[in-house]
């Protein structure tokens, strides 16, 4: 556009030239100078111009470079960061476990030292005072005797408590506890702490703390039913059936298992964190397997002779069960944020076997069902594991005085006993059950196929 300016004045300046006089006509050079000076100035201006654009995107990208180290530089500094948290967390709980050992350790050296003091202290004493009553009879000495005599039980009585917290062996309070072993804020003391050993858990069982009691009631409890599933699955086929063998033998399979997985449970969970989750996932699928098994015989002998209902029954309380095997196998549903949920769920569960019950009364009476069914029995069962379940749930007494029931009746003390006692009363009324019943349907075997399409029919309906 300036070359066209410049043209423009070229022109003019032809058509001035040829107006003016000769006088003036003498300086042509002139607008040829301007029009070179003008091109200098305007390719000056141009490189400028592309020499700062250059500059400012050179400037552009070293900003961009800049910020893409530095954001990788702090991503790999996240990173770094990230594994130190880890490695630190990891020499911490090393240093915590190696802490507890040790302290153990020191613990008991400690208690050797004092029971070798003390004995040592005690036969000295006892040699001083034969020796003080042997050479002479004076009243000081006889006075300073009898004071040694009564020292003697003294010693022994604190002897006596270091034997005591020997076999306590090595507890600790709940403050000192890892984050994956807290569960009952109002059990204080008298905790285990983390046992990386199997052989330490299995050692504890024969020491005092919080989980005794738990471990023996419910692996006695194991030893009374493999006993009594002993003897009454080798009995011979004239008194006892086959089938009624198998029938029982689901029941004594789902207690039997219950059981053992609760006490494996209580025995290692102080093991590691994975141990403990995983045998705290296998104690709720023990109680799974416990309602189904206590509902099979309870089922096959209310209907005994509907094989439809009997079938009908048994599949959905099969899927119930399945579905809470399921639900215990979630991690978070082992946490004690969800004791309550864990709580209603198996309640809600073992209630379910009051829905044929209740069929049963319906189609037979309330005599019946009271007499021949044994339902009273079944009414006795739901009550003691709806209690235990109840003070499992609430933390009942040791919410009402924290600290005192620390070893000795604890909830889940009490929940273990009641769940012990209901399989046995369960036992009990179906073994009234299966005899009342087979006397009175008498062999229905028979009719089976005759009787099971109109029993679907009437579920179903």
């Amino acid at each position: 556009m300036l070359d066209a300016n410049i043209s423009d004045i070229a022109l003019e300046r032809d058509k001035t030239v040829k107006k003016m006089p000769a006088a003036i006509v003498e300086r042509p050079n002139l607008p040829t100078e301007m029009r070179d000076a003008l091109k200098k100035h305007i390719l000056r201006e141009r490189q400028r111009k592309k020499e700062e654009a250059d500059a400012n995107e050179a400037d552009k990208q070293r900003r961009r470079a800049e910020k893409a180290k530095a954001l990788s530089s702090s991503k790999v500094q996240l990173e770094d960061n990230a594994k130190d948290i880890l490695k630190l967390e990891r020499t911490i709980a090393d240093l915590q476990q190696q802490k507890c050992e040790q302290y153990n350790l020191l613990k008991r050296a400690l208690t050797e030292e004092d029971r070798r003091k003390h004995s040592q202290q005690t036969n000295a004493l006892l040699n001083d005072s034969y020796e003080k009553s042997s050479n002479d009879l004076d009243d000081d000495h006889t006075h300073n005797l009898i004071d040694s005599v009564f020292e003697v039980p003294t010693r022994c009585v604190e002897q006596a408590k270091e034997v005591g917290k020997f076999v306590v062996d090595y507890v600790v309070d709940h403050s000192h506890l890892p984050y994956w072993l807290i569960d009952n804020e109002f059990l204080i003391s008298g905790h285990r702490p983390p046992m990386p050993s199997v052989k330490q858990c299995f050692a504890s069982i024969f020491r005092l703390h919080t989980e005794t009691v738990n471990i023996w009631t419910h692996l006695l409890g194991t030893f009374v039913f493999i006993g009594i599933a002993i003897y009454f699955l080798t009995r011979p086929s004239n008194e006892v059936h086959i089938e009624k063998k198998l029938i029982f033998g689901a029941f004594f399979l789902g207690a039997i298992v219950c059981l053992l997985c609760s006490t494996l449970y209580h025995i290692l969970y102080c093991h590691s964190p994975k141990i403990s989750k995983f045998f705290s996932k296998l104690d709720y699928c023990g109680i799974a397997i416990l309602i189904i098994g206590s509902v099979v015989p309870l089922l096959y002998y209310q209907f005994y002779c509907e094989f439809g209902t009997k079938i009908a029954y048994l599949s959905l309380i099969g899927l119930l069960g399945v579905t809470c095997i399921i639900i215990s196998m979630w991690d978070r549903f082992s946490s004690s944020d969800y004791r309550v949920y864990r709580v209603l769920l198996f309640i809600t569960f073992g209630i379910f076997g009051i829905i044929p019950t209740c069929h049963y009364i319906f189609r037979h009476g309330f005599k019946h069902a009271f007499t021949a069914g044994a339902t009273q029995y079944l009414l006795i069962v739901a009550t003691l594991y709806v209690i235990g379940a109840s003070l499992y749930a609430a933390r009942i007494p040791e919410r009402l005085a924290p600290g005192l029931f620390d070893i000795w009746f604890q909830s889940h003390q009490l929940f273990h006993v009641f769940v012990v006692a209901a399989a046995c009363v369960h036992y009990y009324g179906i073994c009234i059950l299966s005899h009342n019943q087979a006397s009175y349907f008498g062999d229905c075997q028979a009719d089976i196929l005759t009787s099971s399409t109109g029993s679907l029919a009437s579920l179903i309906n």
